[in-house]
């Protein structure tokens, strides 16, 4: 019996794999102009399609023939990604860095 299960689970996906390879060839015919979908069929295959915009391509998601929404990939970010420890000893800090300079201290003691 669970020799059946797992048979039928591969069978499952293998057809799911098969669907988003078609969707794949059918998005990679029209790799220059985006793609319109409708937000049911959008939604039934969510997952598909957020791959597809991963991978460059821009989708149009329609509600009735308008388009409700743009779907493509972030602008590349500007902010070069932080290396934690680039810095290290290259930074020190001076001798008196906790230490409250005296002008400063006079004048938290006087009154206003």
């Amino acid at each position: 019996m669970p020799q059946e299960f797992s048979t039928s689970s591969l069978c499952v996906h293998d057809m799911m794999t098969h669907k988003e390879e078609a969707m794949s060839e059918h998005l990679s015919d029209k790799a220059a102009s985006p793609q319109k979908i409708g937000v049911r069929e959008f939604r039934r295959n969510l997952t598909a399609y957020l791959r597809q915009v991963r991978q460059g391509r821009t989708i149009l998601v329609t509600s009735h023939d308008e388009v409700v929404a743009e779907l493509r990939p972030p602008a590349p970010s500007y902010r070069p990604r932080r290396q934690p420890g680039a810095l290290r000893g290259r930074i020190r800090m001076s001798e008196d860095f906790d230490e409250t300079p005296p002008d400063i201290l006079e004048s938290m003691e006087r009154g206003l």
